[in-house]
């Protein structure tokens, strides 16, 4: 329905050290979520604090990294989980979407991890994915576990600073990465299984209406996965199994498309750099981080402000 958009290069920002490297290892995660393939890795969730240091997961082996500007790894905390979605607080405190857990918290400066939200209603989740803080606190965050257009029971959680917890959808097949348009009025979320974005609009007293589709994508061998937004509203959509990024303008129509240098493996991006207009990518199964020079910075996150 549109021209192919221009191309965007990436280059490797930065290499997971192979002392880090789980070479000739199983996980549990990996024997189902990637039918018992051998990963010494698998990189997610990227989020930067205000000192510019980038934090991304390791799902499968339950570590989280923080890598600083000139690209240096350090091992914050490793426990006994499944970290895949990480955003920072605006205290600095660090969330995670545990697949195995629930919502849990890290210090990152003593490592500690604890539990946040683990069982509502003592009910544990499918598997938490992504989250994403809005500017007055609310969290939001999906939770997917193994839904799909064969079971369409994934769901999203809005959390208040107060203690509430709302479910405000739950028929979503395979719900992924989110994140909210410029005056919050609309949550952009990622349903991989069925390879599209939903657009969600929110009514004034703050409860979705007329749910919808933004953008159709096709191709792959996942689907949308991780998102971020510019400074002009334009949607950065990690097309995780494609080895692209995509951008597209706030009327969803396609900008541009972010080539990866590397595998197809595209799961997720943050804007980051001195300007914001630096794109990093985690590809997952090579371990690395990639970067983009973007046209527009990003718009600053919750725990950037």
């Amino acid at each position: 329905m549109f021209a192919a958009p221009p191309d965007i290069e990436t280059r490797v920002f930065a290499r997971m050290p192979d002392e880090f490297r789980r070479a000739n290892t199983r996980s549990h995660w990996a024997d189902l979520q990637m039918r018992g393939a051998e990963l010494d890795s698998f990189l997610e969730g990227p989020s930067f604090d205000r000192a510019g240091n980038l934090y991304v997961v390791d799902i499968p082996y339950g570590r989280i990294f923080r890598v600083s500007p000139d690209a240096a790894w350090t091992l914050v905390t490793e426990y006994d989980g499944e970290p895949n979605g990480l955003k920072i607080h605006r205290d600095g405190t660090i969330y995670i979407a545990d697949h195995k857990h629930g919502i849990m918290r890290l210090d990152p400066v003593t490592g500690a991890v604890e539990p946040f939200i683990d069982r509502p209603r003592l009910e544990r989740f499918k598997g938490t994915n992504d989250l994403f803080f809005a500017a007055n606190g609310d969290l939001y965050f999906t939770d997917q576990g193994q839904t799909g257009l064969h079971d369409p029971t994934g769901r999203l959680y809005r959390a208040t600073p107060e203690g509430d917890l709302q479910c405000l959808l739950n028929a979503i097949p395979s719900p992924n990465g989110l994140v909210m348009n410029r005056d919050e009025s609309i949550l952009y979320l990622a349903v991989t299984r069925a390879n599209n974005v939903w657009r969600v609009p929110f009514l004034r007293d703050g409860q979705p209406s007329k749910v919808g589709v933004f953008v159709q994508m096709s191709g792959g061998l996942a689907g949308p996965d991780g998102m971020a937004l510019d400074a002009e509203g334009n949607l950065a959509v990690a097309h995780a199994g494609l080895g692209a990024v995509w951008l597209f303008s706030p009327l969803g129509e396609p900008i541009a498309r972010v080539r990866s240098c590397e595998g197809v493996m595209t799961t997720n991006v943050a804007y980051g750099g001195p300007d914001r207009k630096t794109l990093y990518i985690t590809e997952s199964q090579s371990g690395k981080i990639l970067a983009a020079d973007m046209p527009t910075p990003g718009k600053a996150m919750y725990g950037e402000g």
